[in-house]
């Protein structure tokens, strides 16, 4: 949840960051932010099916190839640390959890 803290604590509306954290499917989104979280999502969770047609769909939305490699390497950098800490079985002291759940 240290994500969802952060989000929080940048964002200037506590209600919008509680639905991205928890589903930004119900976010009052724009279609750049709903495009990259999907492309995001659909990598994370599916990677075997992204298609260049993914890329092209964020083209579609005006995003730049700088900022669609920004977005992939965002999303691995993410995944690659939460399965790094994960596999590894760390835990947070007891005091650290409380600040990361906010």
């Amino acid at each position: 949840m240290s994500h969802g803290s952060l989000l929080r604590q940048q964002s200037c509306d506590p209600e919008l960051s509680s639905h991205v954290m928890h589903d930004y499917r119900n976010a009052n989104l724009d279609a750049e932010t709903r495009g990259i979280l999907d492309f995001a999502s659909q990598l994370t969770r599916d990677q075997t099916s992204m298609e260049e047609s993914n890329v092209q769909g964020l083209r579609g939305l005006r995003l730049s190839d700088e900022y669609i490699l920004l977005t992939v390497l965002i999303t691995c950098i993410f995944n690659f640390t939460t399965r790094l800490t994960d596999g590894l079985g760390v835990e947070f002291p007891q005091r650290m959890q409380k600040a990361i759940e906010g």
